[in-house]
């Protein structure tokens, strides 16, 4: 990938790295009661081969947000998304979710999924307008409080 993004005219949308992991953490730390591990981060990296991980990073190579999916046959589903704080609202997140999609597309998945707690409007309003649409709900899916997740499905050649 490598090449500057539309929206947040500074962002490069790169392969996620061992040495971007402090940076991913600390945004994961910023955005999550519940946030992964190292361990959890390096086993997804280095051993996972249906795990694939973008960062999005600004001109001055800091981390502004990561996404990370799995791909199954032809099916992918997204792990994990998060954009530091400082650089929420301008983007980020929209270029990090298309990016995903086009790794997705590149290696023939038809469909991807979600999930997003009931809770968060600004994400679930994004997933909506990026095509995303509800298809159920998961009881009691986040282990901090027992929040219900939204399953959200896009179908990929539907465009």
């Amino acid at each position: 990938m490598g090449v500057s993004s539309k929206g947040y005219p500074s962002i490069q949308i790169e392969p996620m790295r061992v040495r971007d992991l402090d940076a991913v953490l600390a945004i994961e730390r910023a955005s999550f009661p519940t946030p992964w591990s190292r361990y959890a981060y390096l086993s997804e990296l280095l051993e996972n081969d249906r795990a694939y991980y973008v960062v999005a990073k600004t001109h001055d190579r800091r981390v502004a947000g990561y996404i990370g999916m799995w791909l199954v046959i032809d099916e992918g589903h997204i792990t994990t998304i998060a954009v530091h704080p400082l650089h929420r609202g301008r983007g980020v997140g929209r270029q990090l979710l298309e990016a995903a999609e086009a790794i997705a597309r590149e290696r023939g998945a038809l469909r991807i999924t979600l999930e997003v707690r009931v809770s968060n409007a600004v994400a679930h309003s994004l997933y909506q307008k990026m095509g995303y649409v509800d298809a159920g709900i998961r009881p009691g899916y986040y282990r901090d409080n027992n929040e219900d997740a939204i399953i959200m499905w896009k179908e990929l050649y539907s465009e």
